[in-house]
Formats: structure tokens, sequence, C-alpha cells
């Protein structure tokens, strides 16, 4: 706009930046993208040598010897990005199942059984639960109709007193017509069937 108040009209730039109300500076401010191109290659050579490193990583070598870039790790995250650097993280999985034992096993009754009432099926089941150094275990028992919890129980054990506590409390002022659950070993212990069989 300054520059064809100048062309067309005859306005010095001083005036032209001021009717447009532009400052000068932006008027002569030319953006400069730096050259990156070493810096790329760089990244990739590194990312070649050290092939289980994320961006964390690489952008603490790009700083050190013999590269020395003063570069942050967002920029070294954007570059892997675009050049299909990034890894995918792979986290360990811990099986909470284990269906693979010569305890008895009880038919599936909920698979067509239409849900009218609290109290008519509870469901348990196990998750665990990431911590910095390994995982804990929850066990969790909740009714299907309310969808609300009737109890849970935390340890760092995947052994059966996990899931036996929380069905002993939560049946303590409710019990439930059907129990379901999936057909690990922990749900088909003596200890959990004869809980069960006694209510």
């Amino acid at each position: 706009m300054v520059k064809a108040l100048k062309e067309w009209y005859g306005y010095s730039i001083q005036e032209g930046c001021q009717l447009v109300d532009l400052p000068r500076s932006s008027y002569y401010y030319v953006s400069h993208k730096p050259d990156e191109s070493q810096l790329e290659r760089d990244l990739k050579t590194v990312a070649g040598q050290f092939l289980r490193y994320g961006s964390r990583r690489l952008f603490r070598q790009l700083r050190c010897a013999p590269y020395g870039y003063s570069i942050v790790r967002s920029h070294t995250r954007r570059l892997m990005r675009q050049h299909n650097l990034l890894q995918k993280v792979k986290r360990k999985r811990y099986p909470t199942t284990n269906s693979d034992h010569p305890c008895p096993r009880y038919a599936n009754l909920v698979q067509d059984l239409e849900i009218t009432h609290p109290e008519q099926v509870w469901v348990c089941d196990i998750t665990y639960i990431r911590l910095f150094h390994g995982f804990v275990f929850l066990a969790v028992v909740m009714d299907v109709f309310t969808r609300s919890v009737r109890n849970w129980n935390l340890n760092n054990s995947l052994d059966g007193s996990l899931i036996l506590e929380a069905l002993l409390q939560g049946l303590d002022d409710r019990v439930p017509e059907i129990h379901y659950s999936d057909q690990g070993i922990q749900y088909a212990t003596l200890e959990y069937v004869k809980a069960l069989q006694a209510r």
C-alpha cells in the first residue's frame, strides 16, 4: 500500500506509512528464513546413529560437540516431524488376564440379557496404572445398570487377594443376581468362586 501511494501519488515513504498507520521499520523489514540445510543434514546423521532416540535426546546431541547448535527442543521436534524422524512410543503393556488355566469355566449369563434394575449384574475387571517405577493394579466391581462402582481395590501385586478384597467389601451391603468377569485365573480361583457361591 505504501509503495503504491509513493508510485501513484508521489507521497514519501514516511508520509505513506503515516497515512496507513504503519511504522516505517515494518515497511523496511524483510523476513529472512535461516538456512537450516546443514542443521537438517546433521539431524539426519545423528538420528541415523541413534535410531531409538527421541526429540529430547537428539536435541541434546545437537547442542553438544561437534555440532554445537543453540536450538530448542521444539525446533528439533518440528524438524523431526518434517523429515519423518519421529519414533512411535512403545509402551510396555502388562497383561492382566491369563485364561490358560485348569479351573472350571462358567456360562455367560449376560449375553442376551436385558439389564433393567440395579444389582442385576455386577461386572468386575482388573487394570494396571503406570507409575514412574512400575505398575500398580486396580480391581473394580461395578453395577451395570447404575454404572456406579460398588468397590475397588489397589495393590502392587496381581494375586487373588486383589480382586477378592474388592468383591467382599462390595458384598457387605449389596448382592448382585449375576457376577460377570473375564475368564482369567484370578476370577476362577477356589476362594473367589466360594465367596460368590456363599451368596
